[in-house]
Parts: structure tokens; C-alpha cells; sequence
């Protein structure tokens, strides 16, 4: 089992930058497909971002390509998510999670979630 916390939210004027932290306590991370949702509100919650067990193979949202960069490190427990470029539509509360499989980094259920974190873009 993995407990996850995130961190790095906060308040940025658009055209700004943030990197969010999702930091996994456990011996398992190294197994886990990570992920990063968010959930604006009144909306859904939105896969923003996937990476891979190994972080070879990632997936991006068609909203964030090119502006977002998710990463990890095994050896830290942590997955990050670089965030260039910010919009206002950008703004909502953000999810790390992750699923203890490999392979599709779209579909299938997310098992273990963090609190959130809120980023919030001035326009």
C-alpha cells in the first residue's frame, strides 16, 4: 500500500511556472504507474498527466502538451509535475495517484490518491 502527498500548489500570476511534488511512503513506489489528475470546480476530474513504472513512456493531456512535464524518481519516492506556461484554465485542484500495474497509463482504475493540492492562476 502507498500513501501519497502532494505539495508545491499555489497562487501564480498566468504565463507562470509551478512544479508539484507527490512524495509516496513505502517500499512499492518503484511499482506504481503514477499520475497526476486535477478537478476544477463545478468539472470532472481530468487525467492531466501518466508516467510509466521505468518513466519511459508518459502520457499528456491534448490541454497541457508541451507546457507540462511529468517526472519521477524511484530512488526518492517522488513523481513531479513541471508546469510551464500556466493559464488560468489551469487552475483547480491537483491528484497524484497511482495503480501498483504497468502498461496502459490511460485506462484502468487509479487505486491510491492524495489530498490535493490547489494551483490557482491569476489572469
Amino acid at each position: 500500500q502507498v500513501q501519497l502527498v502532494e505539495s508545491g500548489g499555489g497562487l501564480v500570476q498566468a504565463g507562470g511556472s509551478l512544479r508539484l511534488s507527490c512524495a509516496a511512503s513505502g517500499r512499492t513506489f518503484s511499482t506504481y504507474t503514477m499520475a497526476w489528475f486535477r478537478q476544477a470546480p463545478g468539472k470532472g476530474r481530468e487525467l492531466v498527466a501518466a508516467i510509466s513504472i521505468s518513466g519511459g513512456n508518459t502520457y499528456y493531456a491534448g490541454s497541457v502538451k508541451g507546457r507540462f512535464t511529468i517526472s519521477r524518481d524511484n530512488a526518492k519516492n517522488t513523481v513531479y509535475l513541471q508546469m510551464n506556461s500556466l493559464k488560468p484554465e489551469d487552475a483547480a485542484v491537483y491528484y497524484c495517484a497511482g495503480k501498483p500495474v504497468d502498461g496502459d497509463l490511460v485506462r484502468g482504475v487509479y487505486t491510491y490518491w492524495g489530498q490535493g493540492t490547489q494551483v490557482t492562476v491569476s489572469s
